[in-house]
């Protein structure tokens, strides 16, 4: 078992450069998330270039300090785009089977199991954002791999997200490294703009819409539960890990789509005030 009170590993920002081979697992779902954080972003996911998703990686390895042959990339996904590149493996997922991120979870968990293993390689590149990943890269780790997590530039400030995002944290802290995807990547990714772009949602609508999917869960929760999770919440900062993946999973249900980072802390803010009441939280019921 992970010891939970262990410090995150401390990113050497000047530590020399590692050699040897890596294989990258990416979550199309994530990395479509990631290249949108960049305004540069044009495309939807279908509509990314995974030509040049390898180079990207390297290069995104390279600025991280890590001299390693990127050997291969596994790409996670429950939606087939008919591209065929070089030194790419699909991943076709089966969502119907569970919901789609549990699917993704098991599959990413297995290789990588497999992978260290069998010491298939020295290095993963992993880029994922569910922190249920944490105990399967630890022990990656204990067999000898060198693991790496693949992260907006939020990455750089540790000290905001372990209150901001405290999962997220965790899993950014499992890593030897956290490696960079930078705006430069988003053109990569997207060569060719789109002939239209779809219209933002409007922040206030989807605002509305986080409090009521906040509002039933609450309605149905037990009187028992309630008061458990209140005493819970009146000694932390964030969310109990079981209670935010439940939140993010029926929002995304709601919403048809991933929350973005501001949205995340928007619905845990919302989640806290529901819960504790506007005299302990100053939020709105």
């Amino acid at each position: 078992m992970k010891n939970e009170t262990r410090s995150p590993h401390t990113r050497k920002e000047h530590a020399p450069a590692r050699a040897g081979q890596c294989i990258a697992l990416i979550d199309s779902n994530y990395m479509a998330w990631l290249v949108r954080q960049s305004p540069e972003a044009n495309a939807e996911p279908e509509n990314y270039n995974r030509i040049t998703l390898l180079p990207t990686l390297a290069h995104a390895l390279k600025q991280a300090g890590l001299n390693v042959e990127l050997q291969r990339v596994y790409w996670y996904t429950d939606t087939p785009d008919n591209q065929f590149p070089q030194d790419q493996i699909v991943r076709h997922l089966d969502v119907t089977s569970g919901e789609p991120s549990d699917v993704v979870l098991q599959a990413m968990s297995a290789d990588i199991s497999r992978l260290a293993e069998r010491h298939a390689c020295q290095h993963l590149l992993v880029a994922s954002d569910d922190d249920r990943l944490t105990n399967v890269i630890d022990e990656a780790q204990l067999h000898g791999l060198s693991v790496y997590l693949l992260a907006d530039e939020s990455a750089r400030h540790m000290d905001q997200l372990v209150n901001e995002d405290p999962a997220w944290c965790r899993l950014l802290g499992q890593a030897d490294r956290r490696v960079l995807l930078l705006p430069q990547a988003a053109r990569d990714m997207n060569p060719q703009p789109r002939a239209a772009a779809a219209p933002a949602q409007d922040p206030e609508v989807v605002r509305v819409k986080l409090q009521e999917v906040v509002d039933a869960w609450w309605d149905d929760e037990p009187e028992d539960l309630r008061e458990d999770l209140r005493d819970e919440l009146r000694g932390s900062q964030g969310l109990p890990q079981e209670v935010d993946r439940h939140m993010l999973l029926r929002v995304r249900r709601a919403l048809d789509r991933p929350l973005s980072f501001p949205e995340k802390k928007m619905l845990r803010e919302m989640v806290r005030g529901r819960v504790l009441g506007v005299s302990e939280e100053g939020m709105p019921v």
